[in-house]
């Protein structure tokens, strides 16, 4: 039985080189970036590389780009700082985040007393900006949190116009960027951000690892303490290896983002025909004009179908889902879809399939044929 994997937004497949360069680094390359010796000094340079090289594709300082283990740690350690060390006494942000963000603006919440405030969300899960510039009318210390392209629907958030809203009203911006970054071009000289984020393994890198670019001047204050690693930033040895696949692997995504974009675009076209033709009555999520490899799809089916469709798809090899992998072991339904769709919809199946270069449009015949079969 072919195995077909159409989980990307979840996670990716690790590209031949980024293994071939981590294990390059984890053979020779061992020492403590940390040490003064000559394995200490080579691993730094590795980093000081790495970090250099991540920089260039997002045309920043290399000093404002900071590793941390990846999306969650750096969305909680902005989102902290913001409120205990800038004076952050509101943040706005949207229902349909990430719960990397919406978990952690609760805790602040309830740590802090800050005031949270819910710009609406349309019914295509684009972010309301008119309703967003109300909000920021009022004249309170705030950071606005929204992310760029939804992990669940694929909605883009125009981040030049909101970073320019933000600035307006002199509000902090910080956006997560973990399903967009190597998946589209980010020229953060340009786009009025003030924090935005990666994880590595949305991006054909390893797991573990991910990094904030922290625009200077922020006066960020750590999420915990030990050593003086990261500017003092982040504690903690640095994983090298991880590192060093990560740069690695965002630079071969951006070397061949238009060629790979493209061959995406062509299979989520076929995936698109597909399904209109073989299950009459099929609706997209959000719109099926989203970003370039998510589509969700509600699927003409009956409600009993819900709870047994992913394991059905898997028996028979095939690896979607109905939300985010981080919620993916929860029965309910997904809190991204609740707030754009009714009751009656939000209960009947919906299918997150998105794609990366490896998929072709055999995939989506095994996909389709499997469906048939549900």
């Amino acid at each position: 039985m072919k195995k077909i994997y159409l989980d990307n937004a979840s996670t990716t497949a690790i590209r031949p080189e980024v293994i071939q360069e981590m294990t390059k680094v984890l053979t020779e390359d061992y020492g403590n970036p940390s040490s003064t010796h000559s394995f200490g000094r080579n691993a730094k340079n590795i980093l000081e590389l790495s970090r250099k090289s991540i920089a260039k594709q997002l045309n920043v300082n290399a000093q404002e780009i900071v590793f941390t283990s990846g999306g969650t740690e750096a969305n909680n350690w902005i989102l902290r700082s913001a409120v205990k060390d800038l004076g952050v006494k509101r943040i706005i942000s949207s229902k349909i985040e990430h719960h990397a963000v919406l978990l952690a603006i609760t805790a602040l919440q309830r740590e802090f007393g800050i005031r949270v405030d819910y710009v609406n969300v349309l019914t295509d899960g684009s972010i309301d900006l008119t309703h967003l510039s109300t909000l920021l009318a009022d004249d309170v210390k705030t950071l606005v949190s929204l992310m760029h392209v939804n992990n669940e629907i694929g909605t883009v958030l125009d981040l030049e116009r909101v970073g320019l809203i933000c600035k307006q009203y002199n509000a902090l911006f910080h956006s997560d960027t973990v399903q967009s970054m190597g998946k589209m071009q980010l020229d953060l000289q340009t786009i009025p951000v003030d924090f935005v984020l990666a994880s590595a393994h949305k991006f054909h890198g390893p797991k573990g690892v991910g990094f904030a670019y922290v625009r200077k001047n922020s006066a960020l204050q750590p999420l915990f303490y030990g050593g003086e690693q990261e500017k003092g930033l982040r504690a903690g040895t640095e994983a090298v290896h991880q590192i060093a696949g990560m740069a690695k692997a965002l630079e071969l995504s951006y070397a061949h983002l238009e060629a790979e974009s493209g061959q995406i675009t062509a299979v989520k076209q076929y995936l698109i025909q597909q399904l209109e033709i073989t299950f009459p009555g099929v609706l997209f999520n959000g719109t099926a004009a989203n970003f370039y490899n998510i589509l969700n799809v509600l699927l003409p089916f009956s409600e009993e179908k819900t709870a047994m469709i992913l394991f059905h798809l898997d028996m028979r090899g095939i690896a979607v889902s109905r939300g985010s992998a981080c919620q993916s072991g929860s029965i309910r339904p997904s809190h991204v879809l609740a707030e754009i769709l009714s009751e009656d919809l939000v209960r009947k199946p919906s299918l997150r399939i998105s794609l990366s270069h490896y998929n072709t449009k055999d995939d989506i015949e095994g996909f389709i044929e499997a469906l048939k079969t549900v």
